[in-house]
Formats: structure tokens, C-alpha cells, sequence
């Protein structure tokens, strides 16, 4: 029976508050409420949950002291709110609390606890110690409209196979839209979960997707690409990004999920004597995982080529970091169009320089052919005009 009392309240941050409605909005099944002592024990023993792949237990652990005087004081039935940035967020009937290990916690959603990991530090800070399972109800609505989108697209074109694929794009070079294109010669429909990550660092999500979105609309053929945002929460990180991935994609409506060489989670392992990938350890997650070959270019074949078929080394190849591109983009360098779209340079400089130049219209003047016509020029447009001089050899 619920408590009469005033609901007391749990404090949450924003990866938290994603994961609860992922769950509410079906898209971590098999996994449905969240775990309680034993259920965390046994995904911990199996990695399974209902007989499917669940890397590790789903357990709400918010830190600070108020929630841990509020959980460690919490009876069943009670019912108390949780809050997200102040404003009710859900409310929670308690079942059951139990202690965790933050320490073992982080091992088993990045693999290693070990403070120099990128995400480990800041994962540690924000777990307690108390877990807390029960029902929980949302105060408002999920406005996730993304799987009514998919399921439109897909009646739209009559897919019959749909293939999901899942990356940053920061920023979307000449790689990315090589994979791109190459998982749609094998699919009706690509549906591109672009990272939104809770901490912009880089490239901010809506330069990414304007990036993104101009890259569909301009060469690909239309209605066969759906973009959808996908939080980069905690739960996703470490090495078992790609279960995560799948399990997320195929509640979308996906059947299919393709990976780069690259990805961060498809490390080897060593079981039973053979050398086996993240990817055997899906079970009963029904959809199928490609991984794409890596992408370079090869000054001798002169294009871009897989790594699997070109013979000429690595002394006549350039790799695709995207780390290192972006250096180029944030110091103000135009990228050669080699490794990144001129287009896609131009959309990322001037949104992350704008109004950069003190005369814009007497630099195309001084420095462009112009047709005499009086015009409104735009930094965007400028990128574009100086790439075209950069491209320029009869003087070489």
C-alpha cells in the first residue's frame, strides 16, 4: 500500500532521466521495469534477461547524500518522486533497495575501472551506492515521435529491410558517406542514429545533423535515409556499446545493424580457446550485425578503397580520424577535400566562426573571380569560392 505520507523525492541528471524513458518507451526490451537484487544477479551470471542479451544490470543508483538518506530509509509500497532538474520528473513505487559496488558497476559497463578511461571518472561520480527497483510512472508523456517516423518511412518506400547505423559523424568526412552509401546498396532503408552526446565537447549535434542532413538531401537518393537523435548516455559506452546498439535498433523496427572496422566496442576477446567479438554474444536479439570494412584512400589506386582489397600498404594510405580532421576544422583550416566534402567544410566553418572575416564582401572582390553583379555573399558561399582556388593547378 502506497505511504500517505508526502512523497519524498530522488534527484537525477539528464543520462539517467534518458534511460528511464528509453525503458517507458519500449526501446530496451527484453528488459522492462527496472532490475531488482536477484534480476541484477542473474544478467550479471548470464548476460541474459528472458533468454535475450543484456550486458549488465538496469538499476537506477542516483549519488548524493540526500538520495542515499532518502533510499536507505525507504520502505515498499512507498511512493516517491523523482526529479529532473527540478521539476517532477516520475514517480516511483518502491519494491526493493539494495547495495551496489560503484567500483564493480563501472567495471561492468566499461570493462575496467581504471580512472584514465575516457567516461569513468565522470560515470563514478554520478553512481551511489543504494539501488532502488519498482514501477515507475512518467509525469509527462515521452515525446520520442522517432519510431512512429521510422515506421512511416518504411511504409512510405514498402522496406522490406531495414539497417540501422549508428555514429557521431564529428565531423562527417569522406568515410562516413562511403559507409553510408555502401549499406544502402544492401537495404530499403538506412536509419542513421546520430550520437547526441550530453557533453559537447566537439562539434555540437546540430552542426552534425545540418552537416548530415545536407549530405542526404544533396546525393543521396530521397526517402531512403531517417535520421534520429540517440543520446549518448553511460549505458552505451564501454564495450558493450554494440549489445546496446542492437538491442536499441531492433525496437526501433530495425532488422539489420552496421558496424565500422572501427567501432570502439568490437574488440576481440579470447572464450573457449577461440577468438571470438562482441557481436557472438548477442542471443535472441534477431537482427543481424554487419561490420563494413575500413575506408582509406590509396594514392595509388587514387580513390577511396577498403582496406580489405587494396594491396598497396599503409605508406600509400590515409586514414580517416575524424579526430584529427576536426583539429583542422577548429583551428579554421579548410580539410582538403580528399578528407571531408567542401560543402560539409564550408556548413562546419561557419557556424563554428561566424561573422569571422571584418570585410567579407571586399575579400571576394579582392580575392575571387566575380561577375560584376552586385551580391549577397555569404561566409558559407566564401569557403566554397576559396576551396575552388585551392583546387586550382595549372600553375603547378
Amino acid at each position: 500500500m502506497t505511504s500517505s505520507r508526502k512523497n519524498r523525492t530522488l534527484l537525477i541528471d539528464k543520462e539517467a532521466a534518458f534511460a528511464l524513458e528509453l525503458l517507458k518507451d519500449g526501446l530496451l526490451s527484453p528488459v522492462e521495469s527496472l532490475m531488482n537484487e536477484q534480476q541484477s544477479k542473474s544478467v550479471l551470471e548470464t548476460g541474459l534477461i528472458n533468454g535475450k542479451s543484456f550486458p549488465f544490470p538496469f538499476i537506477l543508483t542516483p549519488s548524493g547524500k540526500m538520495n542515499a538518506d532518502v533510499l536507505s530509509s525507504a520502505k515498499k509500497g512507498e511512493e516517491i518522486t523523482i526529479l529532473f532538474e527540478k521539476e517532477p520528473f516520475a514517480t516511483l513505487i518502491v519494491d526493493e533497495v539494495f547495495h551496489i559496488d560503484p567500483s564493480d558497476r563501472i567495471k561492468q559497463i566499461y570493462g575496467t575501472s581504471d580512472i584514465s578511461h575516457p567516461g569513468v571518472m565522470s560515470t563514478f561520480k554520478r553512481l551511489g551506492s543504494l539501488a532502488v527497483s519498482g514501477e515507475y510512472t512518467l509525469v509527462n508523456e515521452s515525446r520520442n515521435t522517432n519510431k512512429k517516423i521510422i515506421q512511416e518511412a518504411k511504409e512510405l518506400i514498402g522496406a522490406k529491410h531495414t539497417t540501422a547505423l549508428v555514429m557521431a559523424a564529428n565531423p562527417l568526412h569522406r568515410a562516413h558517406e562511403k559507409l553510408i552509401r555502401q549499406t544502402l546498396e544492401n537495404t530499403d532503408l538506412l536509419v542513421i542514429f546520430l550520437l547526441k552526446p550530453y557533453t559537447e565537447s566537439n562539434l555540437s549535434y546540430e552542426i552534425r545533423k545540418k552537416a548530415l542532413d545536407f549530405f542526404i538531401n544533396n546525393f543521396l537518393t530521397k526517402n531512403h535515409v531517417v535520421v534520429v537523435p540517440l543520446e549518448n548516455s553511460y549505458i552505451f559506452a564501454g564495450y558493450n556499446e554494440i549489445i546496446l546498439d542492437a538491442i536499441v535498433a531492433k525496437n526501433y523496427g530495425c532488422d539489420r545493424l552496421t558496424v565500422g572496422r572501427n567501432h570502439a566496442g568490437l574488440g576481440m576477446f579470447y572464450d573457449c580457446n577461440s577468438n571470438k567479438s562482441i557481436i557472438d554474444k548477442v542471443i535472441g536479439i534477431n537482427i543481424d550485425i554487419t561490420v563494413a570494412s575500413e575506408y582509406v584512400y590509396c594514392d595509388e589506386c587514387t580513390t577511396l578503397v577498403s582496406k580489405n582489397t587494396c594491396p598497396h600498404g599503409q605508406h600509400h594510405q590515409i586514414s580517416y580520424r575524424a579526430d584529427s580532421i576536426l583539429e583542422l576544422l577548429e583551428l579554421g583550416i579548410l580539410p582538403p577535400t580528399i578528407l571531408i566534402r567542401k560543402e560539409i567544410s564550408a556548413v562546419i566553418l561557419s557556424k563554428l566562426f561566424p561573422n569571422r572575416f571584418k570585410n567579407l564582401e571586399k575579400l571576394y572582390y579582392d580575392i575571387l573571380p566575380i561577375e560584376g553583379l552586385l551580391e549577397e555573399h555569404t561566409e558559407k558561399g566564401f569557403y566554397l569560392e576559396l576551396m575552388k582556388l585551392y583546387q586550382t593547378t595549372s600553375l603547378t
